[in-house]
């Protein structure tokens, strides 16, 4: 299927086709030793770095293709791939082939009164579509967690990481031949076609979850439009609190790292919020900061006082992903106005409170209602690899099956295994 990209394809018969495969090879896959399974991860690995200068070849393709689209500095540099870059790619594969192999653990067990022995075990979901935007280091995060988790993955990359992803794929692909397992465990939906994406979302016969990781039409449409379940990844408007007990060079350390490590990736801080308490002392040595390193400061009427440099912040900016060197700035009353306002607008995703005391971090930390909140540190650190996962597929916003980074063990499900001996119930 490699040489169909841009070529007139039957798309129905070609998604049915890979749906087809994928269950099938799923089947195998969940009874695949742990060995077997490293084995593919490392062999991948390998290969990874073996074919770095083919990976870069597709990649500057891409990257050619996104600057003539006019991409923004910030989705340039979600897609651009170097050497580094490459090297964590093949490293956090090797990292996952380390990590324990969640498929077979025992939950829990208990023997009911009758002398059943009741074990809640550990299973692979069994067929996992994945959609994604414009990283194609998600082509490997999301085919090897699934693999290790003795789960079939169908890939559907964006147009703008499409070479980058087709590349990264047949190292995938190589592992999965060396180690002997169905090549169809890992498979990389081969047209552009917008067609497939619709096609996949309807094939519920052969897919188990669907896990979206883009922008915000994306996601709207895969939830709107699938008949498969789907493990939502929303937008990422994270916020930073800087709490009156603040230490102000740490506040300001984290928040320049929280907003301009990474601009455009889903951790990165979009508003932040300063207590009103501090606020004259606090944010024009904080924004000051943030507008030398290229940031755009959008400010409440209290904060544009404050910092006269700032732009007047409208009503959308609080609701705004804007995944770039722009921060939006609010005045909060104490810490329950931070709560407040995370709770009005934000998306669930990531919050960091800034504070020295321990009474107002607890308020924080328990009051907030996202699947990742934390007291003290960067918002860039919600990923999967800082969380000891290896990788992930995205940043669950949701309540259902899984919250926060999707590793190994939210890739799972489970069964119950009952042991009699010869029990009837009465």
């Amino acid at each position: 299927m490699e040489n169909v990209m841009n070529s007139e394809v039957d798309i129905k018969a070609l998604m049915k086709q890979i749906g087809k495969q994928a269950k099938a090879a799923a089947a195998k896959l969940a009874l695949a030793p742990t060995a077997q399974k490293n084995d593919a991860l490392i062999n991948a690995a390998a290969e990874i770095r073996a074919q770095k200068k083919s990976i870069m070849t597709a990649n500057n393709k891409d990257m050619a293709i996104a600057e003539g689209r006019g991409l923004t500095g910030a989705m340039l540099d979600r897609l651009k791939l170097d050497d580094a870059r490459i090297e964590a790619i093949a490293k956090s594969i090797e990292d996952i082939a380390k990590l324990d192999d969640p498929i077979g653990d025992v939950i829990d067990t208990k023997e009911r009164p009758n002398g059943l022995q009741i074990s809640r075990v550990r299973v692979p979901l069994g067929v996992v579509g994945i959609i994604f935007e414009s990283r194609p280091n998600v082509t490997a995060d999301a085919g090897v967690l699934c693999l290790k988790s003795g789960n079939a993955a169908i890939l559907r990359c964006g147009s703008e990481s499409a070479h980058s992803s087709r590349a990264i794929h047949k190292c995938l692909v190589t592992g999965l031949k060396n180690a002997a397992l169905p090549e169809a465990s890992i498979q990389l939906i081969p047209t552009q076609d917008r067609a497939a994406v619709g096609e996949l979302l309807g094939l519920s016969e052969y897919v188990d979850i669907i896990v979206p990781r883009g922008g915000k039409s994306l996601i709207e449409r895969v939830q709107n439009d699938s008949r498969v379940p789907v493990m939502a990844h929303l937008d990422g408007i994270c916020h930073i609190y800087i709490d009156e007990d603040a230490d102000l060079e740490k506040a300001t350390n984290i928040t320049q790292n929280a907003k301009l490590r990474r601009t455009g990736i889903c951790g990165a801080a979009e508003t932040l919020l300063i207590d009103k308490k501090i606020a004259a002392d606090y944010a024009p040595v904080i924004l000051s900061r943030l507008q030398d390193e290229g940031c755009e400061i959008r400010a409440d009427k209290m904060i544009k006082e404050i910092f006269p440099a700032a732009v007047e912040a409208s009503e959308e900016d609080w609701t705004t992903e804007y995944l770039d060197a722009i921060i939006s700035v609010r005045a909060v009353d104490g810490v329950q106005g931070a709560i407040d306002h995370i709770t009005d607008f934000g998306s669930n995703h990531t919050d960091s409170i800034i504070t020295e005391s321990a009474e107002h971090a607890e308020k924080f930390l328990n009051e907030v209602d996202s699947a990742i909140v934390m007291h003290n540190a960067s918002t860039q650190f919600a990923d999967g690899g800082e969380f000891g996962m290896g990788a992930e597929i995205g940043i669950s916003t949701g309540k259902m099956h899984a919250r926060g980074p999707v590793g190994l063990a939210e890739l799972t499900s489970y069964k119950y295994q009952v042991r009699g001996n010869g029990q009837v119930r009465p």
